[in-house]
């Protein structure tokens, strides 16, 4: 079969909380995909936590770096221009997705800037599909320059904060425009549905993000340890659960939480424990094999998020045999199975935080079995070897005009 080049775009890549973005481009890759990954912007050092980040970055193209060059600018948009229609639709798209204000309209003319110079590297690079993650101003970039280049483009969106300004980012007219939409759980398709014509429904489909399994073991000991990795912000309730872990040291005096990741909420959050001691721990940022290992000397994960999608980092739990204590919300019970591979609590709810914690710290059988049954589920609907094959034949039946695909294939 003859494989589409590919492009990938995002706002930064690679970064050490999107690494499920890195794993799909690796996946495709060993399918037999050639793919060019792109970056608006050039990602931090602190994101750049292990071989793979470093890596990836070096290979990427920074959109904004090659913008800076005034010469490399018009050159790009000059070659546009010589498809004077196309050109003229494309500003005019941009123009009429803008959002209000005269700020808006300012950004979409950069963000056009940016697509001229981007439609040019696609090109010249030979590729025949460009896709994005995060259906933000990044998708902007890949619309924009799919409408001055010809080539056509999908984008998978996640939630939950693309759908709490839908109209901002227009993600009607960018759903519309695509050739198909990957959408990472049924929750998330339905929001989309929400404010997407229906003639366009039948083009969304559900591609989970994924992990490989292989690459986590189950913890071989029994102990009151709890792990949280995520982003150190409001949204994800961490508050919560250092009130959840305070309410717990009386009972499990032996307790521990470590947390992995980083954030504008840190220092606050460890003024706030402070007065835990070793009950509680920051580390920081960390790379995916850290945080596998971090994953086996864990007993419990926890993610009290207030919004999600479906996050990546409890198939992971999931796949190394934990139990996980999360909140009932989005796409969550799509993963999780309440009382089967972990318990489901209200958001923002400590005292059932508390509970549901309590109740897994006290039953080393019942986190063993829930542990055993979550892995069986990350390795049946969540693998990104059987993901990345169902976007690589959307890829390749959107491209190749065949058969229209079925909301998600049964096998892959």
């Amino acid at each position: 079969m003859n494989l589409p080049k590919l492009a990938y775009l995002t706002g930064e890549y690679p970064r050490a909380s999107d690494t499920f973005i890195q794993r799909e481009v690796a996946a495709l890759r060993a399918l037999g995909h050639e793919v060019l990954t792109c970056s608006i912007r050039t990602t931090g050092p602190e994101h750049l936590v292990g071989p793979e980040q470093r890596a990836e970055h070096a290979r990427t193209f920074k959109v904004l770096d090659a913008v800076k060059s005034p010469l490399r600018l018009m050159r790009a948009h000059l070659r546009c221009m010589k498809r004077p229609a196309r050109y003229g639709a494309a500003l005019k798209l941009a123009w009429q997705t803008a959002p209000k204000g005269l700020r808006g309209r300012l950004y979409n003319l950069i963000y056009f800037a940016e697509a001229g110079v981007l439609a040019a590297h696609l090109a010249d690079e030979g590729v025949r599909h460009l896709h994005n993650h995060i259906a933000k101003a990044s998708c902007t970039v890949a619309m924009l320059a799919s409408a001055l280049s010809g080539i056509p483009y999908s984008f998978t969106i996640h939630g939950p904060d693309i759908f709490f300004e839908p109209h901002h980012w227009r993600i009607d007219e960018k759903a519309a425009r695509a050739s198909f939409v990957a959408c990472i759980s049924d929750f998330c398709r339905s929001q989309l549905m929400c404010f997407a014509a229906a003639s366009h429904w039948e083009r969304f489909h559900i591609i989970h993000c994924g992990i490989d399994p292989a690459r986590y073991a189950p913890p071989d000991h029994a102990a009151k340890r709890l792990l949280f990795v995520g982003r150190l912000a409001g949204v994800k309730g961490v508050p919560i659960l250092l009130d959840a872990v305070d309410a717990l040291r009386g009972r499990h005096p032996d307790l521990r939480l470590t947390l992995i990741g980083d954030g504008p909420d840190r220092a606050a959050l460890e003024s706030r424990a402070a007065g835990s001691g070793d009950h509680v721990r920051f580390l920081g940022y960390r790379s995916q094999d850290e945080v596998a290992e971090a994953l086996r000397d864990t007993d419990v994960f926890v993610l009290p998020s207030f919004a999600e999608g479906v996050p990546v980092v409890l198939m992971e739990a999931m796949a190394a045999g934990l139990p996980v204590v999360t909140t009932r919300i989005a796409g969550v019970p799509e993963l999780v199975h309440h009382g089967e591979t972990g318990l489901l609590v209200a958001p923002g709810d400590a005292a059932a935080l508390t509970g549901a914690l309590d109740r897994l710290l006290s039953d080393p059988a019942e986190r063993a079995a829930m542990g055993a049954a979550g892995r069986a589920i990350v390795a049946a609907d969540f693998d990104i070897r059987k993901e990345a094959a169902r976007l690589s034949r959307l890829f390749t039946t959107y491209g190749n005009g065949g058969p229209r695909p079925p909301k998600r294939e049964e096998q892959a």
